[in-house]
């Protein structure tokens, strides 16, 4: 394990203390590019290891401690990682495959961050954990807080997803709900500089990411492709992306493999986005995403924000990468292909990808014979929405065989024979 050193912004590199965690950095808030905090380290993770040092045990991310700011030992884990890398040859994209976060113990790509943030929560002394989301954070959150025996309080909105709601409370999390999204955070920032609550999530805008511990653990997303492929990186990683949190974990991750010569080089980054505010910004060299709003609500709740992140902008600036806006009805076309073609169901955000990989090969700007690891990073049962309105209602047969028959003709177009 290395030892943390400090915090430093990932804008301006600069140091902070490691209880900095509920800050972001000064200096960058008063150029106008308010900018988040990464985990420094004395001495280079994974110094002195190998790839055929890497250990198979424990069966989690924590398997990669030699890389992160705690030991295996005091991890608060569910079995979190080692998730599958999936080919997808039916999905007529080229050279693409699946990084199935949906298997994660609360089935999304959360657990990785709580699993992270939690585990300092504990070494930090926290008292209470606290989370904004408009789902799978909070249900992360609130799971992991369970193992680790704290209480967690999770402000959401009206309108979130029923399922997400229901799992945020079987993990015994205590739910806010309330009816303008903006005092989630008003909320839980009131929890956290006068009751000294832990957090998680972003809790004050403009967003500048998540709990810098919990972003570590994204990194292991990036060890597990390199290893997955024989340490020879995909040539994409394509992201469904809001504050970019996975964005910049899995972007630090590859620069650290790539800084011990285990990989060659760093693959570029695509960020599938609602808002367009990060393309906004590339297409305009500004400092900082500009608020963007959108004419109708996105179906991907989950990147649903109207304004990205500098960590997001300077991982894509950094790799040469893209940002690509995606619309609700590719979203939805997308959701019922990946189950329909490959047998995975995805939230809607986690769709993204595969609109935004679409689209940059039909523009050349991914080669036909690139490589592409996309990012899906949650299941579809979080959201259930778009199977309910994009697919027909199931019929209710009354009688025997053929009147099954015409049903399945009649309403899914099927003819047996």
């Amino acid at each position: 394990m290395p030892i943390p050193s400090a915090l430093a912004c990932v804008r301006c590199g600069a140091r902070y203390p490691l209880d900095h965690f509920a800050q972001d950095c000064a200096a960058c808030r008063a150029a106008q590019a308010p900018a988040n905090l990464t985990v420094a380290y004395d001495a280079r993770p994974g110094e002195g290891l190998t790839p055929a040092a890497v250990p198979a045990r424990p069966a989690s991310l924590w398997r990669w401690q030699a890389f992160l700011p705690a030991t295996a030992d005091e991890a608060v884990s569910l079995g979190e990682g080692n998730t599958p890398l999936l080919p997808a040859p039916a999905l007529g994209l080229g050279d693409v495959w699946i990084k199935d976060e949906s298997r994660n113990p609360t089935w999304s790509f959360k657990d990785r961050l709580a699993s992270g943030a939690l585990t300092m929560a504990r070494r930090f002394g926290a008292r209470v954990i606290a989370s904004s989301s408009s789902g799978n954070a909070g249900a992360a959150a609130a799971a992991y807080a369970a193992k680790a025996g704290l209480p967690c309080v999770v402000f959401t909105f009206v309108g979130a997803s029923p399922p997400l709601i229901a799992q945020m409370r079987a993990y015994g999390a205590m739910v806010v709900t309330v009816e303008d999204k903006a005092d989630r955070w008003r909320l839980q920032s009131a929890g956290v500089r006068q009751r000294g609550w832990y957090p998680t999530s972003p809790f004050f805008g403009p967003v500048v990411g998540s709990n810098p511990y919990g972003m570590e653990a994204y990194k292991t997303i990036a060890f597990e492709i390199a290893e997955a492929f024989d340490w020879d990186v995909p040539d994409w990683c394509v992201l469904p992306v809001c504050y970019g949190d996975a964005l910049f974990g899995m972007w630090k991750g590859f620069e650290e493999l790539k800084a011990l010569g285990w990989i060659g080089r760093v693959p570029r980054f695509v960020a599938a986005e609602v808002s367009g505010s990060i393309a906004a910004a590339l297409a305009s060299g500004a400092a900082m995403p500009p608020e963007r709003a959108r004419n109708e609500a996105s179906i991907a709740t989950s990147i649903g924000a109207s304004q990205g992140t500098v960590q997001a902008l300077d991982v894509l600036r950094r790799c040469d990468g893209r940002a690509v806006t995606v619309d609700n009805e590719t979203l939805a076309r997308w959701v019922v292909t990946l189950g329909t073609r490959e047998g995975i169901w995805p939230e809607p955000s986690s769709a993204a990808p595969f609109a935004a990989i679409e689209r940059l090969r039909a523009q050349g700007v991914i080669a036909p014979q690139a490589r592409c690891v996309a990012l899906m990073t949650a299941s579809g049962l979080k959201d259930t929405s778009v199977i309910e309105t994009a697919l027909p209602p199931a019929p209710v047969v009354r009688g025997g065989l053929d009147e099954v028959l015409h049903a399945l003709r009649d309403v899914y177009g099927f003819a047996d024979g």
